[in-house]
């Protein structure tokens, strides 16, 4: 794996253990620059790691990303975040488990 995509799953590890969440997210931009986020869920706002972290970058200015990373202990980027990523410019996220381990 390419370092930089390295570091974006590294970051959404540290993301994912750093708060307990369910699931870790980062993403890079078209400029090199990364975001990284942890599932949220409040009583009044719940946002899934992936939208948190592109939240992150769209507020920043960002318009077009370059690559995603999910720590997640599910197989696949769920329906609304692939969406949500695809819009962005990305048609597929790098999924790993807890370990860092990355899914085909």
């Amino acid at each position: 794996m390419d370092p930089e995509d390295e570091k974006l799953v590294t970051l959404a590890r540290a993301s994912r253990a750093r708060t307990g969440a369910a699931e870790g997210a980062a993403v890079r931009d078209d400029t090199g620059r990364t975001y990284a986020a942890a599932t949220v869920a409040l009583e009044s706002l719940s946002l899934s790691a992936v939208q948190a972290a592109v939240a992150a970058a769209v507020s920043s200015g960002v318009q077009q990303l370059e690559a995603a990373a999910l720590v997640t202990d599910a197989d696949t980027v769920a329906g609304d975040d692939a969406r949500v990523l695809a819009e962005l410019g990305v048609d597929a996220a790098i999924v790993a488990d807890g370990a860092g381990k990355v899914r085909a």
